[in-house]
């Protein structure tokens, strides 16, 4: 418990005194988020936050981690070091999404086939329990890559990213702490850490952004974290912190960005473009636009998916797939009452 708390306190302190250099350098390199029509902000500002963020989270795991709880750590750390570099590269001089994905599908590649980070098991969702090796391979892949870029495409508004992540990464520490596991509680927590540093510098008026290079990040490690808290089930059996609906309950943690991502990819398909085209659909983008400022629309967003993570908690007797319809129904309702909110103050304005 003590190295944990270390973790946390080092990365927030190494990426909270290394942003303002970072600001510097981008200012006087020019490396700036230029504010544009799908932008939620009006003036130049740097990108390069992840970067203080990969810095002290990366730092703080390898000082802190017992070595007899390192294990799989080092192929963990590998794709950490694959997305750090294409996000570094994104941001500095943007990828085609092409290259992008095959680095993806890298980093996904060494935490399945070398950390094990691998789903064995739906849980009875579909009829489907035990899932043959091959078959959880594509799947793991799949998810990995699907949370990666839900967590990049909700960084859109000060402070949603950094915040969810923050909250996210905390109850998954707290969780994996206490089921005794050590290396990924210190993963959670060392994020954490320095998510909570660099929002400092992303609260309204922000001075920088985490852009690719940390939102990439963010959601590599949430996969990671995910497919182990869902895994981890299979060997709990009735230890008081294991959940009756495991896959569910994973999913409502992680609902605004999973939701919000099904979401604009759906309306995309049924206004007869890309699921990859960008537009002003995104959740944080309506909120904006229904007169919500940056901040009050992060607080909000996150409170509500905290409030998703109750109603998972309290109605998992219901089993994975009751659960799961209910927690959609809920995010569908919720999204459809703020779309009547935003197109009745457009009307008005």
């Amino acid at each position: 418990m003590f190295d944990i708390v270390l973790a946390f306190i080092t990365s927030f302190t190494l990426t909270y005194l290394a942003i303002p250099s970072i600001i510097h350098v981008a200012i006087k390199k020019n490396l700036m988020d230029e504010p544009g029509e799908r932008r939620s902000h009006t003036q130049s500002t740097p990108s390069l936050g992840g970067i203080g963020i990969f810095a002290g989270t990366l730092f703080s795991i390898i000082l802190w981690t017992p070595f007899q709880y390192f294990g799989d750590l080092q192929y963990i750390l590998c794709s950490f070091i694959i997305i750090f570099l294409i996000g570094a590269k994104d941001d500095i001089d943007p990828m085609s999404p092409s290259k992008k994905f095959l680095g993806e599908l890298f980093a996904a590649a060494i935490l399945v086939f070398k950390a094990n980070i691998r789903l064995t098991s739906l849980y009875g969702i579909f009829g489907v329990h035990e899932i043959p090796v091959f078959a959880g391979a594509i799947l793991s892949i799949f998810v990995i890559i699907v949370i990666i870029n839900a967590f990049n495409l909700i960084d859109g508004i000060n402070g949603l990213s950094g915040g969810l992540g923050t909250l996210i990464t905390i109850v998954f520490g707290l969780w994996f702490l206490k089921v005794d596991n050590i290396e990924l509680a210190m993963v959670a927590f060392a994020l954490a850490g320095s998510l909570v540093g660099f929002l400092k510098y992303n609260i309204t008026p922000a001075k920088i952004f985490m852009g690719d290079t940390g939102a990439l990040l963010l959601g590599l490690v949430c996969s990671i974290l995910t497919i182990k808290f869902i895994e981890l089930h299979n060997e709990l059996g009735d230890n008081n912190y294991a959940f009756k609906a495991a896959p569910s309950m994973a999913i409502a943690i992680l609902i605004l960005p999973l939701f919000d991502t099904l979401r604009v990819f759906i309306i995309r398909l049924i206004n007869g473009k890309s699921p990859f085209h960008p537009d002003r659909n995104h959740i944080h983008h309506m909120m904006i636009d229904a007169g919500f400022s940056h901040t009050s629309a992060s607080a909000i967003l996150i409170a509500v998916n905290i409030i998703f993570m109750f109603i998972a908690y309290f109605f998992q007797h219901l089993g994975n797939l009751s659960l799961l319809f209910l927690i959609l129904l809920l995010a569908v309702l919720l999204s459809y009452f703020l779309y009547r909110i935003k197109e009745r103050r457009q009307k008005l304005a």
